[in-house]
């Protein structure tokens, strides 16, 4: 069973709304959500502390809120208002390693398979 596996993902019209989930196998202090679009880099979306400090990407103007519940090992990235600009596979990342940028995927040890989302205009 892989460390991180993320749900939630799927097809929407824009202006909706989708909660993704990662389902943790273990334990992860720093956590944090990326994605990637066809023909893109793999972009940092939000990441979050083991206690709950968070950081956002600029560019996406806190649009996606990051939250963990420790006691069910999850981690949750709640997108609203989507425009189909945030269509893309989004992944869940743990193993953060402070001496990086948490927004920057080679701060991370471990990655999920991902899941896509699509939104339509």
């Amino acid at each position: 069973q892989a460390p991180l596996m993320e749900s939630g993902g799927g097809s929407v019209q824009a202006g909706g709304s989708l909660r993704l989930s990662c389902k943790v196998r273990g334990y992860f202090s720093g956590m944090g959500w990326f994605r990637q679009a066809p023909g893109k880099e793999r972009e940092g979306v939000a990441a979050i502390d083991e206690n709950g400090p968070t950081t956002y990407a600029d560019s996406l103007k806190g649009r996606f809120p990051i939250s963990r519940d420790n006691a069910k090992n999850t981690l949750y990235l709640q997108m609203h208002s989507l425009p189909s600009e945030d269509s893309a596979l989004y992944y869940c990342a743990g193993g953060y390693d402070s001496r990086g940028s948490a927004l920057d995927r080679s701060s991370y040890r471990s990655w999920g398979q991902g899941t896509q989302v699509a939104v339509s205009s």
